[in-house]
């Protein structure tokens, strides 16, 4: 009678083929290739944001280099300029027309905005009263100390206009309201921002002055747009976008190319309060997207410190964001746009080729369900198929017919067996009541040796057919390749079933007629030949969980049929690995040992597994007798100990219940 759970976790997957099978053919498509393009988007998206701000910092850093130019050139023509011979000849000269003179032909020549001659409290050597440079400034401190120095300093209006009306009038700039900025109540900068040098200068009768000289950047648009053509040369960014460069006192632009409209500069505009924390309030460079007066620019902003060490100003050069983030988009789009039209494309091929696998597939796989409910005259019915799998079908049709022929014919023959016991049982008690116990034994006898012959005549004509069956279920996964682990499940259960059939019909061939599978011997060493059996057995040994552990020792060689010393171990094996159902260790260790004056070697096959109980171990090797049910035929050990006994050899065994059970085969050594 069928077992009922068989059939009904066989009969649901038929449908789980399908979604199988379809996963198989459309995840590479519709998942990983997504997954992947998503991943490569990303981090594409990443670096090209990363190549902007690279970009944008080596923009920075040449304006950085310019303004250090500056203030370089600035000191280094001061410091010329006062250690000059013809400053000396009028220097030392009193102080007149002839001084001022000469500092207004230098200061033209020098492109300054201002270029004094000062005593030591900031007073002009050809004028009287208040100040025009305040004495104060850490450069001309250290100029009366003797050293030259340049520094950028934040001068008020009211100094600006000592040193000159112009200059205040030029560094007074309107503010315009600016969205983000931090708010103010003032309405007008009108404080400067001045690149100024020092140096020291000994004037006649041996008095300290100092030769100041500077220029105004509020305002100063040559200044400006010559880091602008340095940072943003012709062609230097992609059509539609544009760079711009920024000097700011504090928050306030006082100097930029940056438009408000057309042909107004957006002087007097303000920056964002968050770039304003970030650069001036924390001295941070920043790197970022930010809104510039009207419209988003990669932006670099850097603090401006003067002399005091103070953060007073920022330097900035950006380029417009939009035609970059534009292209970023058409190239993301036209990426996906691609993705869509091979997914459209491949996607109808690929259900069309599964299709025309998984359909004979879940023809044979309900086939096969149906047999296991009892139904033998179940068939897949396909016709006119050219590929691999439907040619298994029709080859698992054909092998039914021949399953149900030689079913009905055993069945006969059986019919025909019991009548000829019964009738020759019959006749033995009619005959002779005395020799009863005899008469069963020859009943027996005879029963075992009838079995022996159907049992051949049949083997012979089921192999040829299990044959065919396994080498086109290989053909097929050959075929599908990666693509079988979608009907793993239904597969093994087919191998399962095949090699079930062979085993128990080679079983009882080995049993029945011994002496024509004896094959011919040859000498072996043990450790091979293990190592041959254990990827027959890897995938039990994997399924359970067990740990194998091998002592190989043995130096001796064996003589024996290869294929019957690989079918005694691997029977061993497979009973250890029975006996862990939840998991445990495996030893197999071989060693040199006579026994009984006779060289020889040992296999021990040990487990940790259940154990045998005493009653069972005395009948393991009685033919027929298992404990595993449905599952085993009762000839394993039987054969095992045939066959090595028939070498000189012997099998033993040893177990304690609870804590495994440990075989060993002993064999003489080869002459």
């Amino acid at each position: 009678m069928a077992d009922p759970q068989p059939h009904a976790s066989i009969a649901r997957p038929a449908r789980s083929i399908r979604f199988r099978l379809l996963a198989i053919a459309l995840l590479p498509t519709l998942v990983i290739l997504p997954l992947l393009l998503g991943i490569a988007i990303t981090r594409w998206n990443a670096k090209f944001d990363a190549v902007l701000i690279t970009k944008v910092n080596g923009d920075l850093t040449i304006a950085h280099q310019y303004l250090s130019r500056i203030l370089e050139n600035t000191g280094e023509h001061i410091q010329a300029l006062a250690a000059s011979a013809a400053f000396r000849d009028v220097a030392g000269e009193a102080p007149g027309a002839g001084v001022s003179g000469f500092l207004d032909q230098s200061r033209d020549r020098l492109g300054l905005d201002f270029l004094l001659l000062v005593d030591e409290g900031g007073r002009s050597i050809q004028g009287e009263g208040l100040p025009v440079i305040d004495p104060g400034w850490p450069v001309v401190v250290s100029a009366l100390r003797g050293k030259s120095q340049t520094a950028i300093d934040i001068f008020t209006n009211d100094q600006l206009a000592r040193i000159g009306q112009p200059l205040a009038e030029r560094a007074r700039i309107d503010l315009v309201p600016t969205a983000n900025a931090v708010p103010t109540d003032r309405s007008t900068e009108a404080r400067g921002m001045v690149v100024h040098s020092a140096s020291p200068v000994v004037l006649q009768g041996g008095s300290k002055a100092v030769l100041v000289g500077g220029i105004l950047l509020n305002q100063n648009l040559v200044f400006i747009d010559t880091i602008n053509d340095l940072v943003y040369r012709e062609k230097s960014l992609p059509e539609g976008s544009q760079g711009t460069a920024t000097l700011f006192l504090e928050d306030v632009r006082i100097s930029t190319n940056v438009r408000l409209f057309e042909d107004r500069r957006a002087l007097g505009t303000r920056v964002s309060g968050a770039v304003r924390e970030a650069v001036l309030g924390e001295g941070r460079t920043w790197l970022d997207s930010a809104f510039v007066v009207n419209d988003w620019y990669i932006s670099a902003y850097e603090p401006i410190s003067d002399s005091f060490g103070k953060r007073v100003g920022m330097l900035y050069v950006g380029f417009l964001e939009t035609p970059f983030r534009q292209a970023k988009y058409s190239t993301l789009l036209t990426i996906v746009l691609a993705f869509l039209v091979v997914t459209a494309v491949s996607v109808p091929i690929f259900l069309r080729w599964a299709r025309a696998i998984f359909k004979p597939l879940e023809r044979v796989n309900g086939t096969i369900a149906d047999v296991e409910a009892g139904d033998m005259g179940a068939r897949t019915g396909l016709r006119d198929v050219s590929d691999e799998i439907g040619r298994v079908a029709l080859h698992l049709d054909g092998l039914l017919d021949q399953l149900q022929q030689r079913d009905r014919e055993l069945r006969q023959w059986n019919d025909e067996l019991n009548d000829r016991v019964a009738e020759r049982t019959r006749e033995l008690e009619l005959a002779n009541r005395q020799i009863e116990a005899t008469t069963k034994q020859l009943i027996m006898s005879e029963k075992l040796a009838a079995i022996g012959e159907i049992t051949a005549g049949v083997a012979h004509e089921i192999n040829n057919p299990i044959a065919v069956m396994q080498g086109n279920l290989d053909v097929v996964r050959s075929v599908l390749g990666p693509q079988a682990d979608a009907a793993r499940t239904e597969f093994r259960l087919i191998d399962e079933q095949i090699h079930r059939i062979s085993q128990i019909v080679t079983k009882l061939l080995q049993f029945a007629k011994p002496e024509e599978y004896a094959g011919y011997v040859e000498r072996h060493a043990p450790a091979g030949l293990i190592s041959d059996c254990l990827p027959l057995v890897q995938h039990l040994v994997n399924k359970a969980e067990i740990e194998l552990v091998r002592d190989d020792q043995a130096t001796r060689l064996v003589l024996m049929n290869r294929t019957e010393l690989q079918q005694v171990v691997i029977n061993l094996i497979v009973n250890a690995i029975h006996a862990m159902p939840d998991g445990g260790r495996l030893s197999i260790l071989t060693r040199n040992e006579g026994q009984e004056g006779k060289p020889g070697l040992v296999i021990e096959v040990a487990d940790t597994g259940i154990g045998i109980a005493p009653d069972v171990m005395e009948r393991i090797f009685d033919p027929f007798f298992t404990t595993k049910r449905q599952k085993g035929t009762g000839l394993g050990l039987s054969i095992s100990q045939r066959l090595v006994s028939r070498q000189g050899g012997r099998i033993t065994a040893e177990s304690e219940p609870g804590r495994g059970t440990t075989f060993s085969v002993w064999l003489p050594e080869a002459d």
